[in-house]
């Protein structure tokens, strides 16, 4: 049975009338340019023949042997081609059937960002495209990625040469493009192969800690037990003069054991979230398919995202005296199909927030406050009829967002103007927009009395 794919029309989305108006513009000159150049029939043909083949030979090599072949086949003109790479030119490919191939000629009087004749052959800068120059592995002088050679020249007229040089145009057009693809798939290797290393190298050896973790947990726990028959030791001194141990000692040793017990127990949360957000961002499949790939399970949110975040962070909020309140929370607990490692994600970033941008302000009372809380509430058929939706808040007190800042809250790289001395990329937020949308939901922001909220929507379903 065939799916059916439904078709939406998103024309009034993706127009923008001032783009399409300079893309008009361009048409129409480009009309009175080719009106203009008024190339020849063969011109023409020479230059869809080279325009045909380059999109459907695919490598490298044979584009090469396309740009100089086109002038040989065409006009019987001998031809070569260079590129630069960094700093130094490199004849690449090389076209005189039947006569001697040209000698070589100094690069300084051949290389320059405008065409010239030397020793009757015609040099034509071969220039990228200045909008993706940035994406080249070296940096072109003036965007010049390479030469094209015609020879002779002797005998070329004006219009000719006019020709050669937009031939050259789209030469180095489709060689750009074709450096970028070469540059991107030996970044895709390479990827693929520091996957294979981190994965080698980091995520299982981290493993590792685990046993280091328990042998430490089994330290613990015996200093735990000594200081217990040490307590029996002191309680029965004071019926034995001959037993040396004082209440002070037995004090100091409660004191260390406490303190190795709460170091031991944050030093773990830390190490399972980072293990946890190690493990779900360098998954081989995100880097397989360029992108991120949901792994759902059915999960417990308090319990198992949003609990274990606020463990991470409780004791940073207390040093910046912030009140954590629970607020809009329903008596069950939720469970929700989702990806945990990349959810709870989302609640790091948003409590990381919550810690650097919550303020004090005054509550109804008149008193000082500085709190946030968290929650959710169930939204009935909110994607739909019968599809239901879970709206999960993140509250903190402090000034509203500027009304012209809201838009951008979520773009990447957007930084409001309450940031004050505070540190960060602005990649937080748009990180939770592109995971929330691949779970098929929706993020935003509210401002609420005393604060901000920012929320998210995910469909709330039972079943993977």
């Amino acid at each position: 049975m065939d799916k059916r794919i439904p078709v939406v029309d998103i024309s009034l989305r993706c127009l923008d009338q001032s783009r399409s108006f300079n893309v008009q513009k361009r048409i129409h000159e480009k009309i009175d340019d080719y009106s203009e150049y008024a190339f020849t029939s063969i011109q023409s043909c020479s230059l869809n023949v080279f325009f045909d083949l380059s999109q459907e030979f695919d490598s490298f090599d044979d584009l090469l042997s396309i740009s100089v072949l086109i002038p040989k086949v065409f006009f019987d003109l001998d031809c070569s081609l260079y590129l630069l790479e960094e700093n130094r030119a490199n004849k690449v490919a090389t076209c005189s059937v039947g006569k001697p191939e040209p000698g070589p000629v100094q690069d300084s009087q051949v290389f320059s960002s405008s065409p010239k004749v030397v020793e009757d052959r015609l040099y034509l800068p071969i220039k990228g495209n200045k909008e993706l120059i940035d994406q080249l592995p070296f940096d072109p002088p003036e965007g010049l990625i390479g030469m094209l050679e015609i020879f002779p020249a002797i005998s070329l007229t004006k219009h000719e040469k006019l020709f050669f040089e937009k031939f050259a145009n789209r030469i180095g057009y489709q060689l750009h493009m074709r450096m970028i693809s070469r540059k991107n798939q030996e970044h895709l290797q390479f990827i693929r192969t520091l996957v294979k290393d981190v994965g080698h190298n980091v995520i299982v050896p981290n493993m590792f800690f685990k046993l280091y973790y328990r042998r430490l947990e089994a330290n613990i726990n015996a200093l735990g037990e000594l200081k217990d028959e040490m307590a029996k030791i002191l309680e029965n001194s004071s019926h034995n003069s001959s037993e040396p141990i004082s209440s002070q000692t037995m004090a100091r040793m409660d004191y260390i054991h406490t303190g190795l017990k709460d170091h031991y127990d944050e030093i773990l949360r830390h190490y399972e979230q980072t293990s946890l957000f190690l493990e779900t961002l360098l998954r081989r499949s995100h880097f397989e398919q360029g992108k991120y790939v949901l792994k759902r399970k059915a999960c417990n949110f308090k319990s198992q995202v949003i609990d274990p975040q606020l463990k991470r962070f409780a004791q940073e909020f207390k040093e910046k005296g912030i009140d954590i309140a629970l607020a809009g929370v329903p008596d069950q607990e939720i469970e929700v199909v989702v990806d945990p490692g990349l959810i709870s994600q989302v609640y790091a970033n948003l409590f990381s927030n919550a810690s650097k941008y919550t303020r004090e302000v005054i509550d109804f009372a008149g008193n000082k406050t500085k709190f946030i809380s968290y929650g959710w509430e169930h939204k009935s058929d909110y994607f739909g009829e019968g599809r239901h939706g879970i709206k999960l808040n993140m509250f903190s007190t402090g000034p509203h967002m500027p009304p012209d800042e809201r838009k951008n809250l979520f773009k990447e790289g957007f930084r409001a103007g309450n940031i004050d001395q505070e540190q960060g990329t602005g990649h937080g937020l748009f990180f939770i927009k592109e995971i929330i949308e691949l779970h098929g939901g929706e993020v935003g922001y509210e401002p609420t009395p005393l604060g901000n909220n920012f929320y998210f929507i995910l469909p709330f379903n039972d079943k993977i």
